[in-house]
């Protein structure tokens, strides 16, 4: 079949009126002699011809151009079931087959969005977080967009949210839930409930910009069965760590006091000292043991006094080594000088030993002091071999220990030391080798 390009379809077409054209003069010529009303009625019936006969050739022409206009308006409307079919193997066949590919293409996107929606409409719909959206209404108050199930059974007992209005919404909630919302930002919260018990959430929002409206997304998780899971673990694990320490020095004492029992018996004397006294390393080890615990329970409140940190760090210098980097001289802060001593021995002990552990071993441990806007930061810097992932995240977790006789309560103390003071404490690996423990302190 001889394929015929867009040209020579449209000289067929045309071919009629090319030959009426072409004919025009001689008939005009033709009935001039015969009178100039013959000649103008023959001139007007020639062009009514060509203006048809052009009409009904271009007409299919005409037919396909509605046709794809009408398509594209479809596809702006979001439809793509329409198709456009034109039998030619012309340039006009391609673009027509151009055409349809491209509706192909849109509907198989279409079809896809519209299941990743439905995915994500289930997955919001049926997550636990309770997700509330609102806007700035035409009023100027904030009404509810969006509100997914658990949203609607926390806050409306199960019934439609949208359209509400939020002010009148959190009037009917909780105080607790209200004043948590009108902190802003991200909190915790805890809701009463049946008698003593009460229900623990996390509240988060976020804003941003939609269509030229601005737009507020709260996410409500209850915490509560979370935190009772974590509750039991960490209570395993305390009883855990102390079985394990009280095993470790009460099997010693028994079998020590039964030795000392038989020496007594057998009248031989001259080794009880040896017995009671190690009996009583083993006694004081587990009273600093109860003890260390103890004094975790029942961390007291901080009683800050301005401390210079020239000085306070010179103080700390003699008890346990390091080099001071930094010009600290103006830095002060307000600080309960006992508890950040503690603090700051810990972490210091543990540098060394993190030194020790190095291979080679390294005794090099720094102190950086740093001003920040508003801060003051404190870095503790160790040549160790550092830590890996899973100790990063769970050192600072109380009784996590990677030490065979370690009780898991040094990090644990500094950081809700730190923290009562309104401060944060880090931890990262340095780049070089070794570990940074970093303080972050409120400026005085």
């Amino acid at each position: 079949m001889i394929r015929r390009n867009l040209t020579v379809r449209l000289f067929l077409r045309l071919l009629p009126v090319l030959a009426l054209a072409a004919a025009l003069p001689w008939t005009f010529a033709f009935w001039i002699d015969r009178g100039w009303i013959l000649a103008v009625i023959s001139v007007l019936v020639l062009l009514v011809l060509m203006w048809w006969s052009l009409r009904h050739a271009l007409s299919p022409l005409r037919a396909l151009f509605r046709a794809l206009a009408g398509s594209v308006n479809t596809y702006r409307d979001g439809e793509f079931n329409f198709g456009v079919h034109w039998r030619s193997g012309d340039e006009l066949g391609e673009l027509v087959d151009a055409h349809g590919e491209l509706g192909e293409v849109l509907r198989a996107q279409r079809q896809e969005l519209v299941q990743r929606e439905l995915l994500l409409d289930t997955m919001v719909q049926n997550t636990p977080v309770a997700m509330l959206l609102s806007a700035d209404g035409g009023d100027g108050a904030r009404r509810v967009v969006y509100a997914n199930l658990a949203a609607r059974k926390l806050l409306n007992d199960g019934r439609k949210l949208e359209g509400q209005r939020v002010a009148e919404l959190l009037g009917d909630l909780p105080v607790e839930l209200r004043e948590a919302v009108a902190r802003g930002g991200d909190s915790l919260f805890a809701v009463p409930v049946e008698g003593d018990e009460e229900e623990t959430y996390h509240l988060s929002r976020r804003h941003f910009s939609l269509n030229g409206r601005r737009h507020e997304l709260l996410l409500i998780r209850l915490l509560t069965p979370e935190l009772r899971r974590q509750e039991v673990q960490t209570w395993k694990k305390v009883i855990r760590v102390i079985s394990h320490e009280l095993n470790n020095s009460l099997a010693p004492i028994a079998s020590l006091a039964h030795s000392g029992a038989e020496l007594v018996r057998r009248g031989r004397h001259e080794r009880l000292g040896e017995v009671f006294s190690t009996i009583e390393d083993r006694a004081r080890h587990l009273e600093g043991f109860i003890r260390g615990y103890a004094r975790f329970a029942k961390l007291p409140q901080p009683q800050l006094q301005a401390i210079a940190w020239t000085d306070f760090l010179g103080r700390l210098q003699r008890q346990i080594g390091f080099e001071l980097d930094g010009a600290g001289g103006d830095l002060r802060a307000r600080v309960d000088p006992a508890q950040m001593e503690q603090a700051l021995l810990n972490l210091l002990k543990n540098a060394h030993e993190a030194g020790s552990e190095a291979s080679p071993p390294s005794d090099e441990v720094r102190v950086r002091l740093l001003r920040l806007p508003g801060w003051t930061r404190l870095e503790v810097l160790d040549r160790g071999p550092g830590m890996n992932e899973a100790v990063l995240q769970n050192a600072l977790l109380p009784f996590y220990s990677t030490k065979r006789h370690g009780t898991g309560l040094g990090l644990a103390l500094t950081r809700e030391i730190i923290e009562a003071h309104g401060g944060r404490l880090s931890l990262q690996n340095r780049t070089d080798g070794g570990l940074c423990v970093a303080v972050m302190l409120p400026e005085a």
